[in-house]
């Protein structure tokens, strides 16, 4: 089963006014706008893929999958706080600088105007990485283990051994390395 790629549901969630805000704030058009979205998901889940075994992203990754996390908290007031500032929003953001500068270079548009676009999107990114992740979950994929400390949940070893968090991040991503 192939569903819509993560860009497609991070553009979905983001919705027509967001976009138009950020082709504002971009200078540009939606459609302009809508590729630098695009480009902008890209490097931040290509730089969480490549760091899928550090310590705080496994454990940032664990807390997205977590129960506290589904249904409703995804929604709503849960997303003007950034989920609650959970683990997640905060990897988001240490990435941010980086693939600011990186994209900046690539695209010609100010690292600090694409800092600003990030802003926008990690409360975006972590209602995709919420709802995927839940979603992976009724898949069959593997839940921590109720109270366990994320570290400690079943398969939250590195991305390399198969069934750990590599692969949630890979369900919740949409899958293999694009």
């Amino acid at each position: 089963m192939s569903g819509p790629s993560f860009q497609d549901d991070v553009l979905g969630e983001l919705g027509d006014d967001k976009l138009t805000e950020i082709a504002g704030l971009l200078g540009t058009d939606t459609d302009d706008a809508r590729d630098t979205v695009a480009q902008t998901v890209r490097a931040l889940t290509g730089d969480l893929r490549q760091k899928a075994d550090d310590d705080e992203v496994r454990q940032a990754i664990a807390e997205v999958a977590e129960p506290p996390l589904q249904g409703v908290a995804t929604l709503g007031g849960g997303l003007g706080g950034m989920l609650g500032g959970g683990m997640m929003a905060g990897v988001l953001a240490k990435v941010s600088k980086p693939v600011a500068s990186a994209l900046s270079k690539k695209t010609g548009i100010p690292a600090a105007t694409i800092s600003r676009v990030i802003e926008m999107l990690i409360p975006v990114l972590l209602a995709v990485f919420a709802r995927r992740a839940a979603a992976g979950k009724g898949a069959g994929a593997q839940a921590p283990t109720p109270g366990a400390a994320p570290g400690d949940a079943p398969g939250a070893g590195p991305a390399a051994g198969g069934g750990g968090l590599g692969d949630l991040l890979g369900q919740i991503l949409g899958g293999g390395k694009k």
